[in-house]
């Protein structure tokens, strides 16, 4: 199969829409649907595809060399991508002590789908946007010339290609919320809806860096600013890869009432999210909320 044939893993594009029946948005006069980006491919699901789909076929071929930490969906994606597409991949792993460790489950699904693992030290780890560090950690992973996509997947290829999300949702919502992890899929969805429609985004991690980041992603894939959007930064609990046991009981709840699974590290804190802001008056009566569902469980 070639690299650049992806037409081939047959997307489910666009994704399906499914209205959402719960009493809790009912009564505060807000309409809720799903935008079910988890079911676009069984491996590459959501944002993954929309953010690696143009990545994969600009690297053409070549060794595609990726980062991200122990638990990343993203390296998941890439190495399922590179099994698939017959590609060879690399994912430089944050924290050099897990080399000595078993691998978790989320590396052991990597390796068995064909990716080679790097273990480099967090120092060196936040430096690999410097050129000379980049390219150490290159030389020392035998990736010498492959194509780079950076974590999480966000860069302007990227970004334009989830515009494609914006876009799905033209004229569909008022206000479209999404999970944001480094604000590659917020940057794009923002550019691709309509005049008069909102994007609002839920950091899974804290810092109050993710503004920038998305002001950035925009620049770098249009030039300049696009859309409107905001981030509410309150229901990260506690930043990325964390949870609480409020979280996983709403969560829970969620999965029965609707029989929709719900993914912990992003899908359940915008879920959380855009049900705390319904209760607070944030969306007029009246308003069509859109959530995007942009990851599903991982099995192990």
């Amino acid at each position: 199969m070639s690299s650049t044939d992806l037409s081939a893993l047959r997307p489910r594009l666009p994704s399906p829409l499914e209205e959402l029946v719960d009493e809790r948005f009912g009564r505060c006069g807000v309409r809720v649907v799903l935008k079910r980006d988890d079911l676009i491919h069984p491996e590459l699901v959501g944002n993954k595809w929309r953010k690696l789909a143009p990545n994969l076929a600009a690297a053409d071929g070549r060794t595609v060399v990726t980062f991200g930490g122990a638990y990343s969906n993203h390296l998941r994606a890439t190495a399922a991508a590179g099994r698939l597409l017959g590609l060879s991949t690399v994912g430089v792993v944050r924290g050099q002590e897990l080399a000595d460790l078993p691998l978790n489950a989320s590396l052991a699904r990597c390796v068995a789908d064909g990716m080679r693992l790097h273990f480099v030290d967090r120092s060196t780890y936040r430096r690999k946007g410097e050129p000379e560090v980049l390219a150490g950690i290159l030389g020392a992973a035998g990736a010498e010339g492959a194509y780079v996509v950076p974590e999480g997947g966000s860069n302007g290829l990227a970004v334009r290609g989830c515009r494609a999300l914006g876009g799905e949702l033209r004229g569909r919502a008022d206000v479209v919320g999404v999970a944001c992890g480094t604000g590659g899929t917020l940057a794009g969805l923002a550019a691709g809806l309509g005049v008069g429609q909102r994007a609002l985004g839920v950091p899974v991690l804290k810092g109050g860096f993710l503004a920038d980041e998305v002001r950035g992603l925009q620049s770098a894939a249009f030039g300049g600013p696009r859309g409107d959007w905001w981030l509410d930064e309150r229901f990260h609990f506690g930043g990325y890869a964390r949870t609480a046991p409020e979280l996983d009981a709403f969560a829970a709840d969620f999965e029965e009432r609707h029989g929709v699974r719900v993914e912990r590290l992003y899908v359940a804190k915008l879920l959380y999210g855009l049900l705390a802001l319904t209760e607070e008056g944030a969306f007029p009566r009246g308003t069509v909320l859109a959530a995007v569902v942009t990851g599903a469980p991982f099995d192990g």
